[in-house]
């Protein structure tokens, strides 16, 4: 396994970026800086399959992750979804290939990374062709796959080797969005997952307004790695396809009364430090707790949006560290 770097490096490196307006006004030696490694990748005795499932919008990729060494029974198992602001992301990024690697090798469990629909970009570019499916991609498209995709993953459980009783589902960013939707919609259907674990997610359309500490922590991040209001209303406006007032908890989970989220499984919510998205992450946290939830709620310190991505990274080791754990014990 790689040595982790010492704590507080990605911190470093974000403050060297400045106060630049776009990456080209960036010190060429402070943007390579930010795009190198921290350390080689992790090795697990993990096995990947591709597969393609069913799904009510067409096939639905998935890869499943599965480790080497025999299991004395069914093992715990997470339904994982990767970020990307509704538009990026595949299965083979960082936050991708390398959390669902990590997590199945710490907790001896089969992870199932999900390739969900995609949304044009912002400005109107394609998205990334998927099998079959509709042309034009918005809310609840993603969610349909995200939920045929957990749905499979517990029909699957003599095939994977799982108890359909441990299946827990994750995501971060964008996947964190989707995964505490799925959670919310397949609780509604009667079919909750075991926990569910919400890495810097966005969970209400609108940001809420941050508190004193979390404005400080803000005030000090570059403008490069934020993501200001207009930007997220942007991504919302993107991720819906229709007015801000016509969305649903099912969109973005924050929208839910108490008496919604009050039958939801334990929940694990991690945030960023210096992250727009810790905001809503919070209060989606207090809404849970408010409402009768068993919720634990951790600000990864020292690191910016996106922190899962970097390989190598002592931060993103320790995430990992817990989710694994939250999984082996599910």
């Amino acid at each position: 396994m790689a040595t982790p770097t010492g704590p507080l490096e990605m911190e470093r490196r974000m403050h060297a970026l400045g106060d630049a307006a776009t990456w080209e006004d960036v010190d060429a030696q402070a943007h390579r800086a930010w795009d190198a490694p921290y350390g080689p990748p992790e090795t697990w005795a993990v096995d990947a399959e591709d597969r393609e499932i069913p799904g009510p919008h067409g096939p639905v990729p998935v890869r499943v992750y599965t480790p080497r060494a025999s299991a004395d029974g069914p093992r715990p198992c997470l339904v994982w979804l990767h970020g990307g602001g509704f538009v990026h992301g595949d299965l083979d990024m960082p936050e991708g290939d390398h959390v669902a690697r990590g997590v199945a090798g710490r907790a001896d469990a089969v992870v199932v990374s999900v390739d969900y629909r995609l949304c044009d970009g912002f400005d109107g570019s394609p998205a990334r062709e998927f099998p079959g499916g509709p042309e034009h991609v918005t809310a609840p498209i993603p969610l349909d796959d995200v939920c045929a995709a957990a749905t499979w993953t517990r029909s699957s459980a003599d095939t994977l080797g799982i108890d359909p009783a441990r299946v827990a589902i994750g995501g971060a960013s964008a996947g964190g969005n989707l995964a505490a939707a799925a959670s919310l919609r397949l609780t509604d259907e009667g079919t909750p997952p075991a926990a569910s674990l919400l890495m810097y997610l966005v969970a209400h359309p609108v940001r809420p307004e941050p508190d004193a500490e979390e404005a400080q922590a803000l005030a000090g991040t570059p403008p490069m790695v934020r993501f200001p209001l207009e930007t997220m209303q942007a991504m919302s406006s993107n991720y819906l396809g229709r007015p801000f007032q016509e969305a649903t908890p099912y969109d973005f989970p924050g929208l839910a009364d108490p008496g919604q989220l009050a039958a939801l499984p334990r929940t694990y919510i991690e945030t960023d430090e210096y992250d727009d998205l810790r905001v809503s992450g919070r209060r989606y946290a207090e809404q849970l707790r408010e409402a009768g939830v068993e919720v634990e709620y951790v600000v990864r310190r020292g690191v910016c949006h996106g922190h899962l991505n970097r390989v190598g990274l002592a931060e993103a080791r320790d995430s990992m560290d817990r989710m694994g754990d939250l999984v082996r014990g599910l």
